[in-house]
């Protein structure tokens, strides 16, 4: 084992950084390892990757559809409307 620990030795550790620091920031922990690891090894190996930056979406408005949708309340001709006064 690294550092003559053994598996007990190990559990104990990891349930101290537990209860430290929490559930929820041990992701983050792990995380942001992880990457610190990863950026080292490259900065030793030279080894360079192209950061493209998403085009963030156009802040166009999109065009109205040009056909009524099928939700639309369907438009009535002014003759229905007097009639439908005239019979209420």
């Amino acid at each position: 084992m690294p550092f003559g620990l053994s598996v007990p030795e190990l559990m104990i550790i990891l349930l101290a950084v537990l209860l430290i620091f929490g559930a929820k920031r041990l992701p983050e922990m792990g995380r942001s390892l992880g990457k610190g690891m990863r950026e080292f090894k490259d900065g030793v190996t030279g080894v360079e990757e192209k950061v493209t930056t998403p085009t963030p979406p156009s802040a166009e408005l999109p065009s109205a559809p040009s056909e009524p949708s099928q939700y639309a309340p369907p438009e009535t001709a002014p003759a229905e409307e007097s009639e439908r006064e005239t019979v209420s």
